[in-house]
């Protein structure tokens, strides 16, 4: 005997936005927080920004308005245009909430151009880590869009084995394509 009823539910995945904020980031990382605001609000998603250490900031950008939203999030981050320690925020980020369930299955979106001071090794662990962890990972860098680019910074270097779609987040096409890619 079979159900009728029976159908199949579909249920999103999470979503997980960690953006850096450093110094070589301060061009994009007010229109990143945008998209990380508008993924934010009413989704199923978890927000964090990073340069030198990591940082929590989706109750930040819970408020209604927009521009308060973003300067919390902006007051949250002590270490905004500082340098960038991608290894050691991969790290913090795996130990305190990845593996506690936040990134099980979800889809991971790291904007970032790769630029790192740290131990290009612990970013390489940390990201392989994540990568067993989630569903996906799609990094965004708008420094792919420029002609003749190649992934030879340190930190990008080391990630993007780890990455299942890399992207150029530059544009407003660019980020049409970043969402299609979230959408899977």
């Amino acid at each position: 005997m079979r159900s009728v009823r029976r159908r199949r539910l579909t249920r999103s995945r999470r979503l997980v936005l960690l953006c850096d904020v450093s110094g070589s980031m301060e061009p994009y990382a007010r229109a990143y927080l945008q998209l990380l605001l508008g993924g934010v609000v009413g989704a199923h998603a978890e927000a964090f920004v990073f340069a030198t250490r990591l940082t929590w900031i989706t109750r930040a950008l819970a408020h209604r308005q927009p521009d308060v939203a973003l300067n919390s999030a902006g007051r949250a981050a002590p270490d905004w245009s500082g340098g960038t320690r991608l290894g050691e925020s991969l790290l913090a980020f795996n130990d305190l909430h990845g593996r506690r369930g936040l990134a099980r299955g979800a889809v991971v979106v790291i904007l970032s151009d790769g630029w790192d001071r740290g131990e290009p090794d612990l970013a390489a662990r940390e990201m392989e880590r994540l990568h067993r962890l989630a569903h996906r990972i799609v990094w965004v860098n708008p420094r792919k869009a420029r002609p003749g680019y190649e992934p030879l910074t340190v930190g990008m270097a080391a990630a993007l084995p780890h990455v299942d779609r890399f992207l150029a987040g530059h544009s407003l096409a660019a980020f049409e394509e970043v969402l299609a890619a979230i959408n899977g």
